[in-house]
């Protein structure tokens, strides 16, 4: 049964049954597609004056749903917006072309940098919108997400199955997760933990931005150095946790934000990178594994060009660049 929506409540309520290809999806995912065209930020307001409901109950924006729940939705005035031309046919093979992996359960792509996981937030087609264009007669479903600049390997669900049973796998942290990403500076250790609690808050427009903060979740990223550059050290991070920015707030938080992040990063360093060719976020997300149902799943995606490029140049010109901030040689 796909997900039902009735619009037989007053005042132009609706009440949505969600169906099994919703299961396990969070609530707040789940209504910026049921409302297209509304602002991220209008529906978290929704959610915050607990105008969205789960079965007469208030709901949290990572509330997540299940088969067979009832979803009040209120009414919503969305804006005209143009007719939805449909993606374009360059930006659906990118994506169809990317594919590492699949069988009966699962599709899995190496995600090029600058595409979302999903449509919202001022983008028209991510990656699983573009996927459903290149294959109208298939079920798919994202099971995870990517940060738009961030590339690597994206796993989607084409049964239920695949999407339930992997997705308990993630929240009872049974999933291994690894990144390549280039710290700033030099860290004084060649293998650390990052064992600090993150807060997420979302700003008005709907931008999402997370801190460390003694009130946050518990959260844990495993570092380990894999090559030296001239002011960067190329690691490999293991998620031992798998919280929004994780990596990219740990990496801050030490001293050592990543190189490219335009939102946790340094200015100035992000600037001379950029001068060498780097242009974004040096995160890629290369390995992922786990087990279900018996079967073990492991997906690998190489270091892209663009990331291996600047490493080449960074390791000639990098040579002139000196870290100066006093931050880069905190020990920790």
């Amino acid at each position: 049964m796909q997900t039902v929506t009735s619009h037989d409540a007053p005042q132009g309520v609706r009440q949505v049954e969600i169906g099994p290809e919703r299961d396990g999806q969070r609530i707040d995912n789940a209504l910026m597609t049921l409302l297209k065209g509304v602002p991220k930020s209008m529906i978290y307001r929704l959610l915050r004056t607990g105008q969205v409901r789960v079965n007469g109950k208030r709901a949290k924006p990572d509330t997540r749903l299940i088969a067979g729940d009832m979803l009040r939705i209120p009414p919503v005035r969305v804006a005209e917006r143009p007719v939805d031309q449909g993606p374009s046919p360059g930006m659906v093979s990118s994506v169809a072309d990317a594919v590492i992996f699949e069988d009966k359960h699962f599709l899995v792509i190496d995600k090029p940098a600058g595409i979302a996981s999903h449509g919202g937030s001022g983008v028209s087609h991510g990656a699983i919108e573009l996927l459903r264009a290149a294959r109208p007669q298939e079920h798919l479903e994202l099971v995870h997400r990517l940060d738009r600049d961030t590339s690597g390997v994206l796993v989607f669900a084409k049964t239920r199955a695949g999407l339930t049973g992997l997705q308990a796998e993630i929240r009872a942290g049974t999933v291994t997760k690894q990144y390549l990403c280039l710290m700033v500076g030099h860290p004084s250790k060649a293998k650390f933990d990052v064992n600090a609690p993150l807060m997420k808050s979302v700003l008005q427009g709907g931008e999402r931005m997370v801190r460390v903060s003694d009130n946050g979740k518990p959260s844990l990223t495993f570092f380990r150095e894999m090559e030296q550059y001239p002011g960067a050290r190329l690691m490999q991070a293991t998620l031992g946790t798998g919280r929004t920015h994780q990596i990219r707030v740990h990496a801050a938080h030490i001293g050592h934000p990543l190189a490219g992040d335009p939102k946790y990063g340094d200015k100035d360093m992000n600037r001379r990178f950029r001068e060498m060719g780097l242009q974004r976020l040096f995160l890629h997300a290369s390995h992922m594994s786990f087990e279900l149902d018996g079967r073990a799943y492991s997906f690998s995606a190489p270091m892209p060009d663009d990331l291996k490029d600047f490493l080449d140049v960074l390791a000639v010109k990098g040579k002139r660049l000196r870290y100066l901030q006093e931050k880069s040689r905190t020990d920790f």
